[in-house]
C-alpha cells in the first residue's frame, strides 16, 4: 500500500511537471510577465487590504539603516512583543540588557483606537551572494504593514506617525548615554570609518553632590529647565536650539563635574571636543554635523587650543630677505613654517 501511494505521487508530480513545460513553451516569459502585471492590477481593485513596505535600508544608501525601520523595530519590541511567538535577542555593545525583537516571518497584530494592523518580518534572499558587502549582509529584511483599505486615512496619517514618535521615544528611554572624543583628522574609506569614538558615560556627579552656591545653583536648574521645554520657542523665532555655557576657572574647581551634572540632569550625551586634533575650520564643520541632538559639545582649555592673537609677521632679520630669494630655502622656510602652524581652527570656525 505505502509503495502505491509512493507510485502515485510520483506519477502525479511528474504530470504537474509536464503540464508546466508545456504551458512555458505556449506562453513565453513576456507573455507571462504582463499576465501577471494584469492579474495583480485585478486583484487590487478587490484585494481588501492594502500593504506597506519599510526596508531596513534606504534605497540610496551605502551601508545606513533606515531611520523608519529602527523605529518600527523598536516600537514593535515593545508594545507586540507578548504577542509574538518567535522571537530574537540581541545584547548591545557595553550593555548588560536585553533587547527583543520579532524573528524573520513572524507577524503580530496591533490595535490603534479601534483599528486592526498587522505587521509582518520578513527579508529578501538573493539568488546569488556578493562577495563583499557594505550592509553586513547581503539579505534585503524588511517589515510589511496591513490593514483594511478603508482604514488606509488614519493608518497613513496617523498611526505610522504614533509609531514612529514612539520608537523615536523608546530609544530616548533605553539609550545609554556616552561620551565622545575626536579621532584625529583623517581622510579614508570603510564601513567603521567615523570621526567620534565613544565610551559609556557613567559619571556619578549630580546637582545634590555638586559643591556650589545654592543660589547659583538654583538659577542655572531653572534656566536648563526652561531651555529643555523651549524647542517651539527657538523654532517660531527662527533660532538654532542650543545654549551656551563659559565655565572658567583654575583646576579642581570643579568645572568638569558641573559638565557631568548637566549631562546626567539632563539626560544628554557629552561630546569632548579635542581643537588641538582638528586640521581647519572645514573638519570642525564635519564634527559638528556629526553629532547627534540632545547632547551637550564640550570645548575645554579654548584658550590654549588656538591662537586667539593671530600670526604676527616677525621681524625680518639680517640676510633673510636673501633667502627668500633663494627658491630652496625659501621651500624650506614655507615647510618649516607649515609645521609650526598646527592647527588651522579660528575663533570664527568655533
Amino acid at each position: 500500500m505505502m509503495m502505491g501511494d509512493m507510485t502515485q505521487l510520483g506519477s502525479l508530480m511528474a504530470g504537474v511537471m509536464f503540464i508546466w513545460a508545456i504551458f512555458r513553451q505556449l506562453f513565453p516569459e513576456e507573455f507571462r510577465r504582463d499576465l501577471k502585471k494584469y492579474t495583480n492590477k485585478i486583484i487590487s481593485y478587490i484585494y481588501p487590504y492594502i500593504e506597506i513596505t519599510f526596508h531596513e535600508y534606504e534605497l540610496d544608501g551605502w551601508y545606513e539603516r533606515s531611520k523608519a525601520f529602527i523605529s518600527i523595530e523598536r516600537y514593535l519590541s515593545t508594545t507586540t512583543s507578548s504577542t509574538a511567538k518567535r522571537l530574537k535577542a540581541n545584547i548591545l555593545k557595553d550593555s548588560e540588557s536585553v533587547i527583543l525583537s520579532m524573528e524573520d516571518y513572524e507577524e503580530v497584530t496591533d490595535e490603534f483606537n479601534g483599528i486592526k494592523i498587522w505587521w509582518t518580518s520578513s527579508k529578501n534572499i538573493p539568488l546569488q551572494r556578493a562577495l563583499f558587502s557594505y550592509r553586513g549582509e547581503d539579505d534585503k529584511r524588511y517589515y510589511k504593514l496591513t490593514c483594511k483599505r478603508e482604514d488606509r486615512e488614519t493608518v497613513t496619517k496617523v498611526y505610522l506617525k504614533h509609531v514612529l514618535d514612539e520608537g523615536k521615544a523608546i530609544a530616548v528611554r533605553t539609550r545609554q548615554r556616552k561620551l565622545y572624543t575626536n579621532n584625529k583628522s583623517e581622510s579614508g574609506w570603510g564601513r567603521n570609518r567615523t570621526m567620534w569614538s565613544h565610551i559609556v558615560f557613567q559619571h556619578p556627579s549630580t546637582f545634590d553632590t555638586l559643591a556650589m552656591d545654592p543660589k547659583k545653583k538654583k538659577k542655572i536648574l531653572n534656566d536648563l529647565i526652561m531651555f529643555s521645554k523651549s524647542k517651539d520657542f527657538y523654532k517660531k523665532v527662527g533660532k538654532s536650539w542650543k545654549r551656551g555655557y563659559l565655565l572658567y576657572g583654575p583646576p579642581g574647581t570643579g568645572k568638569s563635574s558641573m559638565i557631568a551634572a548637566m549631562a546626567n540632569f539632563l539626560e544628554y550625551d557629552i561630546y569632548d571636543l579635542e581643537l588641538t586634533s582638528v586640521k581647519n575650520n572645514t573638519d570642525l564643520r564635519k564634527l559638528l554635523i556629526d553629532t547627534s541632538s540632545k547632547s551637550i559639545i564640550v570645548i575645554e582649555d579654548i584658550d590654549c587650543s588656538l591662537d586667539l592673537t593671530g600670526q604676527r609677521k616677525e621681524k625680518k632679520e639680517e640676510g633673510e630677505e636673501d633667502d627668500e630669494k633663494d627658491p630652496v630655502a625659501k621651500k624650506e622656510k614655507k615647510e618649516k613654517d607649515k609645521e609650526k602652524k598646527g592647527s588651522e581652527v579660528t575663533l570664527s570656525g568655533c
